[in-house]
């Protein structure tokens, strides 16, 4: 029986503090005291959100092999770990974006302080060029994803591009991840030198969860929750309970992720650019029925004075992809209304609330009794053919390391109870989708942007 090719639509990297002065240009090292304040701050106030995911009494629950307590979350700036993780859950390949909770990024990410954009652009420069060094030699394993920057220059966008490119790079977050101020929006034609190289490179735009935040941010809110826990005399205790009001599973559903779908639909950008790709990720996708819906109404009593001259469900089954973090069993359920071809799991490595350590467990339980076209599509085929990767290289690495349909969908075992539990809590996995219960802010939120793209609101 033939392996399952598993690509993973979503993981994180970040480099080790140690390695920051190799890759940073010496110019901005007079950042740096500040940057190790804020990581350590930063690093803290998350390990203690994770401790409450995943608490001492649950860790013989979900870390009966010991890689949680063995540190393999190493991977994040480690080849060899993460490669032998990958091994252990049969991922062939792996989306690889920047961010995690064991370090700061540098200056580009919205849990950073603010800083100017010439240091947010040699931050995400120095990224890439550690993220080539660190994982470039296994690049059929990785697909790697440059940060957002600041954009303020297009030349010096396009010039990063074409060196991600000629480095094998799958793409980059789409502009606006971080949301500095006198940025265009996507529609403009501002970005279509842009566009155009990206399309004729291969380059895939990438819509992550957290999009659209203003630079600064989310640290700020970390900070003032510190400020104010030091005021009272507080402790960590104290402080958990500060970040628990700031940071909850909201942060998975902005609508901000979602508008940059319709804007770039609505605005005409994949009739000016057929080619280009983007990759909307754990950004869920239980809302993408009731958006389609809402927005081909739309386009269709607008379509007259809008650039774009196709329906907009159109755009979606041939430019986007779903790449669903922790996908939860709704949307499995859903995957005739979404495009069960638009649809690709990931795994989330190594983040507290991604299904590592337990991925393989975790595919039982999602994908008992779906048919084996659909998991095979799901967990690798559709990632392959949107981004036209080298499926019989793959293939080869799934062929020594790969699950079966029969262990992952099959009548096996019975998953421990307790850990689908835990993972429900953790993941989500058993949660009820959104369905229409957002669709009159969608709508809103859609008509609201009909003025600015070409037609009055």
């Amino acid at each position: 029986m033939e392996k399952l090719i598993f690509v993973s639509a979503d993981g994180h990297a970040v480099m080790n503090p140690d390695r920051w002065r190799d890759y940073l240009e010496p110019a901005r090292h007079k950042y740096l005291d500040r940057l190790q304040r804020e990581s350590q701050l930063f690093s803290k106030s998350m390990k203690l959100i994770a401790e409450v995911m995943l608490p001492a009494e649950v860790r013989p629950t979900f870390d009966k092999d010991g890689r949680y307590a063995a540190g393999q979350w190493r991977g994040v700036w480690d080849r060899e770990v993460r490669l032998e993780e990958m091994d252990r859950e049969g991922v062939a390949a792996e989306f690889v974006f920047p961010g995690d909770f064991r370090a700061a990024e540098m200056f580009h990410h919205i849990m950073n302080g603010t800083y100017p954009v010439d240091a947010v652009d040699a931050g995400v420069r120095a990224w890439n060029r550690w993220a080539h060094d660190t994982f470039g030699p296994a690049k059929e394993r990785f697909l790697l994803i440059s940060p957002a920057g600041s954009f303020a220059n297009l030349d010096d966008l396009i010039a990063e591009a074409t060196w991600l490119a000629d480095h094998g790079f799958a793409g980059m977050y789409t502009p606006g991840f971080a949301g500095f101020a006198g940025q265009p929006p996507l529609y403009d034609r501002y970005w279509d030198p842009f566009w155009a190289l990206c399309a004729e490179r291969g380059l895939v735009m990438i819509t992550h969860g957290g999009y659209g935040a203003q630079p600064g941010l989310a640290f700020c809110e970390i900070e003032a929750a510190a400020d104010r826990v030091a005021a009272k005399g507080g402790d960590d205790k104290d402080f958990l309970a500060e970040l628990t009001q700031v940071f909850n599973r909201e942060f998975f559903s902005d609508l901000r992720c979602q508008r940059s779908m319709w804007q770039m639909m609505l605005g005409g950008v994949f009739d000016r650019h057929p080619g280009l790709k983007v990759m909307l990720t754990e950004a869920r996708a239980d809302w993408i029925p009731t958006a389609l819906r809402i927005i081909d109404r739309i386009w269709a009593e607008n379509r007259h004075r809008l650039p774009a001259r196709r329906r907009p469900s159109e755009y979606w089954g041939e430019n986007f992809m779903a790449g669903v973090s922790f996908m939860r069993k709704c949307e499995v359920e859903l995957r005739q209304e979404v495009g069960v071809e638009r649809l690709s799991f990931g795994r989330d490595y190594p983040h507290t609330e991604g299904t590592w350590p337990n991925t393989t467990d975790y595919l039982k339980v999602l994908f008992r009794g779906v048919s084996e076209p659909d998991v095979r599509a799901i967990l690798g085929e559709n990632i392959i053919r949107f981004l036209g990767l080298d499926r019989a290289r793959l293939k080869a690495i799934a062929d020594r390391i790969g699950p079966t349909y029969e262990a992952i969908a099959g009548p096996g075992p019975a998953v421990d109870p307790a850990l689908i539990a835990h993972l429900n809590k953790r993941c989500g996995l058993n949660e009820p989708g959104q369905g229409e219960s957002r669709a009159e802010e969608m709508a809103a939120l859609v008509r609201s942007d009909l003025g600015r793209i070409g037609a009055p609101a």
